[in-house]
């Protein structure tokens, strides 16, 4: 067998369990020979969990000793069966897809869950004409092609389970705010829920939804969900899980979650099984970003299969009033049992005919390095800039460091809290790794150098990691505080000049706390780009690494860059970035396959 590609952060783990399978495998009388192959497969689907995958395929273990090793697995008594899972540690599916026992059983119930709401009869269709009204002024932009915004809207109101991707500037969030009129309309007293996977991104979708429902009615705003809550604010963190479950659902009528490509498989599950299955439940993100840091695709998997049947877009022409010939969604990558549930918007809204960020975004999409790289020598000033000396790095602090400029003149002028947080969060570091001269923590130590040398008697005590302007970026969730991984503060001296970390909060204010008391964190002047995912800059500067490196995919330089509102500084070699924009990521996973399995009994 061979052995996986095992990195040493998850070898520890890794090692103690495939030692605990392979004992379990001895004591159900299994050869030693079997054992050890236990032993290594175990080890294997353990690292690949950690590494974001849900399972492993044995071909990739023992290529064309697959199905020797399938046939010693099945018969060492540890390895279970979809149709005879029992409670063995690992289960290995009809395609030899090999898994985690609990893996395994996420994917189902999430399948179950999916299929649920799939089957789940459709409310009462509301009137076209409120559709037309609220979609008015696309039309003249849309030059005749088809609305897809209002084919969504319609789709998510003709069932129970609406699947949306789109990048920046399609149309998600206005998408979002005519879909609760339509609901609210139709059942004034309907209860809705708004989340998202982290703090940010729900205090973005709740700003965003503010913004663009300036055109309804004062008696639809009124009505309006208030705030959005992050996902385990939502399901309410407990020290045994979360409060609400399959067995104890959420008090809602419609769930509406933003940048779900974040969802990991177990989030996914945990969440929609907490959803009461008469709920209707839409997901919103893009498909084309970083999957989730843990285990999983689930967004990228779910929106695979845009494709419509017949029935469903002669129903979406009435209720949308878009003609059913002109109701033709893009092609599949993936047949999926998910039908008549997904919608792609692909039309762009916020960048004008040859923008620059637009252009390089759909480059990188589409994964074509050599016509990317021709157009970034090409772009000029286009609100893109490309710096390919990969040995760049002392002009990568001074651009980085004046990106901050606003930020350190509000906090030495002593402006309130809303103007330092509005002047922090214009520009933003975005880097691919953590370690070495590129990654987060060199940079960020580099900013903080310079940041608090240009404090100068500002910087009350430098032997202190805390000092005005310090950004703050929270990693562990503290349900105590209401402070949630990935939220960001600021840090501001009070009245008397005492140093607190505030927080905006939905409301519009600000929250101070006291440095000792927050939750695990890091200064945040650049940060990862899966931990930027829910976020928007005005401006950003992404750093890849100077070295090729597995992590560097098309989705990461794709999510780094669509971080930006105005312009993007890219600096990475040419070889480097070449190699990213070709790679895509590839996730193991067998959801798809569960749903067409959870389908066939419903048939």
């Amino acid at each position: 067998m061979k052995r996986a590609d095992l990195e040493a952060p998850d070898l520890g783990l890794a090692t103690g369990f495939a030692r605990y399978a392979e004992r379990w495998a001895l004591a159900q009388s299994a050869s030693e020979r079997t054992a050890r192959a236990v032993h290594d497969a175990a080890q294997a689907v353990s690292v690949a969990t950690s590494n974001g995958h849900v399972c492993v395929a044995l071909h990739d273990l023992a290529g064309d000793e697959a199905a020797s090793l399938r046939e010693a697995l099945l018969a060492s008594g540890v390895v279970g069966t979809p149709q005879e899972p029992g409670s063995t540690p690992l289960i290995l599916d009809g395609d030899d897809r090999l898994y985690l026992h609990r893996y395994f059983d996420y994917e189902r119930r999430l399948a179950a869950r999916l299929l649920l709401a799939q089957q789940g009869g459709a409310a009462p269709p509301i009137a076209s004409r409120l559709l037309a009204e609220l979609f008015a002024g696309n039309a003249a932009r849309l030059g005749g092609e088809a609305d897809w915004q209002r084919i969504a809207v319609a789709l998510a109101l003709r069932g129970r389970l609406t699947v949306i991707s789109g990048g920046p500037g399609t149309g998600k969030t206005t998408t979002v705010v005519n879909l609760l009129a339509c609901l609210i309309e139709q059942d004034p007293t309907c209860r809705i829920a708004l989340a998202a996977p982290t703090g940010k991104a729900a205090a973005r979708m709740t700003d965003a939804i503010r913004e663009r429902a300036a055109h309804l009615p004062e008696a639809i705003c009124s009505r309006l969900p208030a705030e959005a809550f992050t996902i385990h604010r939502l399901l309410g963190v407990t020290p045994r899980g979360f409060a609400r479950d399959a067995g104890h659902p959420l008090a809602i009528d419609v769930l509406i979650v933003d940048e779900a490509s974040m969802l990991d498989l177990a989030l996914a599950t945990q969440l929609l099984e907490a959803v009461p299955a008469s709920a209707r439940i839409v997901l919103l993100g893009d498909k084309d970003q970083l999957a989730a840091v843990e285990s999983g695709a689930v967004f990228a998997e779910l929106s695979a299969d845009p494709s419509l049947t017949d029935a469903c877009r002669d129903e979406l022409a009435v209720l949308s009033g878009v003609p059913a010939s002109r109701i033709a969604p893009p092609a599949a990558t993936e047949r999926s049992a998910l039908r008549d549930a997904v919608v792609w918007l692909r039309h762009n809204f916020r960048f004008a005919p040859g923008s620059g960020l637009a252009e390089l975004a759909a480059l990188i999409q589409r994964g074509d390095a050599d016509q990317a790289l021709a157009w970034l020598s090409a772009a000029g000033e286009r609100g893109v800039r490309w710096i390919s000396d990969a040995s760049a790095t002392p002009a990568v602090a001074d651009q980085a460091f004046a990106g901050f400029a606003p930020l350190l003149s509000a906090v030495r002028s002593g402006a309130a809290a809303a103007e330092c947080s509005a002047a922090f969060a214009r520009y933003r570091v975005l880097c691919a790794v953590r370690d070495g001269p590129r990654g987060v923590d060199a940079v960020n130590a580099e900013l903080t150098r310079r940041f608090r040398e240009a404090l100068g008697s500002l910087d009350g005590d430098p032997r202190s990691p805390w000092y005005p302007g310090r950004p703050v970026l929270v990693l562990r969730n503290d349900p105590v505080l209401k402070l949630f991984n990935g939220d960001i503060g600021i840090t501001l001296p009070d009245a008397s000049g005492a140093l607190s970390v505030v927080f905006a909060q939905a409301d519009g204010g600000f929250r101070a706390i006291a440095p000792p008391r927050l939750p695990a964190h890091e200064t945040a002047f650049a940060m990862t780009v899966h931990k930027s995912q829910g976020s928007e800059f005005n401006d950003v500067l992404v750093l890849l690494p100077a070295k090729k490196s597995r992590i560097l995919t098309r989705e990461l330089v794709y999510t780094a860059v669509t971080r930006a509102r105005e312009s993007v500084s890219l600096f990475a070699g040419a070889a480097v970035l070449s190699d990213a924009i070709a790679a895509s990521a590839e996730r193991h996973s067998g959801l798809l396959a569960r749903l067409h399995e959870t389908l066939e009994p419903l048939a």
